[in-house]
Parts: structure tokens; sequence; C-alpha cells
């Protein structure tokens, strides 16, 4: 059983935030790796480097830059030691479906590029299940057939 994340079930994963138990006890209890693209890590690492910039702008937003660099070496640990591992993607295969499920959803539900992006690969890697805490990120797998967790 293949699993994928949006960014959302990463930064809880690997950020202290309120999802943050629900993201680890999940993790903790999966059987198999939990699967990623380049597409997604390059999201998550982005995000951690911005957050980063934003606090050293103003200290009252995003978080220092030793905070962004330990989320990361922790990551890049799952990473090295198989509990995340890179699932290779077929791009024109991805942006063939993320296309498809766009005309079909976003006029009606509001959904982001990204977003799509990240279903779209996962049914690309036939995952069944979906881990994200985003709530429209939830009705879109749903409506894509997937079991949404945690």
């Amino acid at each position: 059983m293949i699993a994928y994340p949006d960014t959302s079930f990463l930064c809880a994963l690997y950020r202290r935030q309120d999802n943050s138990p629900a993201a680890a006890a999940h993790f903790a209890d999966m059987k198999e790796p939990l699967h990623v693209s380049t597409l997604l890590l390059y999201e998550f690492r982005q995000g951690m480097r911005f957050q980063a910039w934003l606090h050293r702008q103003n200290p009252a937003k995003g978080f220092p830059l030793t905070d962004a660099d330990r989320t990361l070496a922790d990551l890049q640990s799952d990473l090295d030691s198989g509990a995340v591992v890179l699932a290779a993607a077929q791009w024109p295969d991805v942006l063939s479906r993320a296309e498809l499920i766009s005309r079909r959803h976003t006029k009606t539900g509001g959904h982001r590029s990204l977003d799509i992006l990240h279903i779209a690969t996962a049914l690309h890697l036939e995952a069944t299940e979906l881990l994200t805490f985003d709530k429209n990120q939830r009705r879109l797998a749903r409506a894509a057939g997937f079991e949404v967790r945690p």
C-alpha cells in the first residue's frame, strides 16, 4: 500500500504544529515507507527556506534558519534511512492527469495547482492513501478515490 503525503502532512511531521501528534502517530504506524516525489520535496524545502527568509525580514514571522535547517536535516535523515522514499514520476502522465482533475473539479472546488499536482502524482504512483490536513485537499482526494488520512 502506497501512502502519498501533501505538504501539510510533511510540515506537521517535521515541524511542531497542532497536527504534529497525528502526523507522527500515523507515520509510526505505517508498514511501508512514505512515498514522495521530487515536486513535493521541492515544495517542502522551498517552504522551509522561505519561512527562514521571512523570519530574517521580520522576526515575528516565519521561523529561524536553524529551525529550517534542522527540519530539512530530519527529512534527509528519513530519506537516507528509507523511511521516506523518492518515487519516480513520469511528469507528462502526471500533468495529463492534473489537467483532467483541474477540468473536472477546479471550477466548483477552487483547487490550487500544486494541490492538483499532488493528487495527480499520487494517482500516477498508484497510491491508495493520501495524507493531508488541508480541508480542500481532503475533498479533492476523496473525489479522486483516495482513502484520506490521518
